[in-house]
């Protein structure tokens, strides 16, 4: 009787809880939805009241508006700018973040006096940085776009690299260069791959904060390098919006991201795939430098070890 009671009791508690993620996963997922309906809506679909739950048809007019016109042309300017700046924040950023935390570059506070830059906030230094694109005529041009995001973004993923190259123990890099590599094969071989899913969230995060900047672009950008951000204001007005331009704007604005993502956690995975992981390192003593580091490391990734060939030559 007991079981039988405890049995119900246990499929009462998990009838809840997937009913529960059941409503939490709807209050989610029904935005992403209702944009993604608007899109395909005709005006007068999308102001009848009662709401049109279901569009009537899929209507791809509006998304042809937007390349027909050239607005479209706006979201392959926001993926150069993000793209480029993420790559370049993410390298210079590494870089640094292995010096802060191997050599304590600067002292104990200069970490912390990197990522307070990026504390501040954009809205009070915009016009002086607007004044210095104008004196080097940077302004409207993918490369001031660029420099700037990439300056913005750097605290930010020296910061985060800081803290995921800080919990990998050093005592692997010590083995690694007591086998003969130079520092910057032991950067490559022992801490890329221990750093490499830290590595690609940061990257991730980067490349969403660049594509979302909108106060920046909006005071940097004229005709010729005007962002996604900045064209979908171009669809709000004092009188009327044209909610299916900017929704349809939105879909097609979602989707770079969307790809990005995917794109890191394949290559993370691909990275996986070829074997860069991090390797077990004894203490040993020191060889030849170039010729033990890649002898060692690459036959702990095949299963056998140096001293195991040495003993069968020796025995041979």
């Amino acid at each position: 009787m007991k079981f039988a009671q405890t049995a119900g009791r246990r499929r009462t508690t998990l009838a809840l809880r997937y009913l529960v993620a059941i409503l939490v996963l709807v209050v989610f997922l029904f935005p992403v939805y209702w944009l993604f309906a608007i899109s395909f809506k005709t005006p007068d679909e999308i102001f009848s009241s009662p709401p049109v739950w279901v569009p009537s048809q899929l209507r791809w007019d509006n998304y042809r508006v937007l390349f027909t016109e050239g607005d479209a042309w706006t979201i392959w300017n926001s993926l150069v700018i993000a793209g480029t700046s993420s790559v370049l924040a993410m390298g210079l950023g590494t870089f640094c973040a292995y010096s802060l935390a191997r050599f304590n570059t600067g002292g104990k506070n200069l970490a912390m006096w990197i990522l307070s830059q990026r504390m501040i906030p954009p809205i009070v230094i915009v016009f002086p940085v607007f004044l210095a694109f104008v004196f080097f005529q940077i302004v409207d041009t993918f490369g001031g776009l660029i420099l700037l995001y990439t300056a913005f973004n750097l605290p930010y993923v020296i910061w985060m690299m800081r803290g995921f190259i800080v919990d990998i123990p050093i005592e692997l890099e010590e083995s690694a260069m007591v086998d003969g590599c130079t520092r910057w094969q032991t950067f490559w071989r022992v801490v890329f791959p221990m750093a490499r899913s830290g590595l690609m969230a940061t990257a991730v995060f980067t490349f969403v904060f660049a594509w979302n900047d909108f106060i920046f672009a909006l005071i940097l950008t004229r005709t010729e390098v005007i962002t996604f951000p900045v064209q979908l204001t171009h669809y709000m007005g004092g009188q009327s919006q044209f909610w299916s331009k900017i929704s349809a704007m939105s879909v097609l604005g979602s989707l770079p991201v969307f790809i990005a993502v995917t794109l890191l956690m394949g290559l993370n995975a691909l990275l996986l795939g070829w074997g860069l992981r991090a390797p077990s390192l004894p203490l040993r003593a020191r060889r030849s430098p170039r010729r033990g580091c890649r002898r060692s490391l690459g036959s702990r990734a095949r299963g056998r070890t140096a001293p195991r060939r040495r003993r069968g030559r020796a025995a041979g």
